[in-house]
């Protein structure tokens, strides 16, 4: 009798082992598919900086009807983000006016001009965040913020996505500006009033 109580006492401890075992499993599973769906970004605050030879700054225009993209590097900046904690989120960066970039010299020259990017006077685009928040599955963060351009600063808001990638935060987005609100070839008769910026940051992390 005394040998069957054993024999139930340790049934009794191999079961309880087992449930914690498989209770622990699904712990790690849960883990797992939520660093998954992060796209394997941290869930602690992290700091940024975005990498200018990796990314890309697009600006694309229609001119007499026909789509033209100018690109813009020099990108330099501080990035804040957690999707976790987008209260605490926030981007700090700009690009060089200077290097503007169409393909095409002549142009080039024209744009850096006072009556375009004005770029002797005010060599730095920048965007400051103001507020950064959740948004839909196809684009699941949107920021609001201020977008200097030619010393005129205008408020401006688009949606984003952050992907982890490479010990960092790959950020892709898209926005749509009124030039003439920042004075961009005002007398122009050929451009379109409405330009887009094409943004692929990469930043790594600090």
């Amino acid at each position: 009798m005394h040998f069957l109580r054993l024999v139930k006492c340790l049934s009794g401890k191999h079961m309880a082992n087992l449930f914690e075992d498989k209770t622990i499993q699904k712990i790690q599973i849960v883990i797992a598919a939520i660093l998954c769906i992060t796209g394997g970004i941290s869930v602690s605050a992290q700091n940024y900086i975005p990498v200018d030879n990796v990314s890309s700054v697009t600006i694309i225009i229609r001119n007499v009807g026909m789509a033209t993209e100018g690109k813009i590097s020099g990108l330099e900046g501080s990035i804040v983000f957690n999707p976790n904690d987008l209260k605490n989120a926030s981007f700090s960066v700009s690009v060089d006016a200077n290097s503007i970039n169409t393909d095409i010299h002549v142009r080039d020259s024209a744009l850096k001009t006072a009556e375009y990017l004005d770029a002797k006077r005010f060599p730095r685009i920048s965007f400051v965040s103001k507020q950064i928040s959740q948004a839909n599955k196809s684009a699941p963060f949107m920021v609001k913020g201020m977008l200097t351009i030619k010393g005129i600063s205008k408020e401006i808001s688009f949606p984003f996505t952050a992907v982890g990638q490479n010990d960092g935060l790959l950020f892709t987005g898209e926005c749509k500006v009124n030039r003439l609100q920042y004075k961009i070839g005002v007398g122009s008769v050929v451009l379109s009033d409405n330009m887009t910026i094409s943004l692929v940051v990469f930043a790594k992390k600090q």
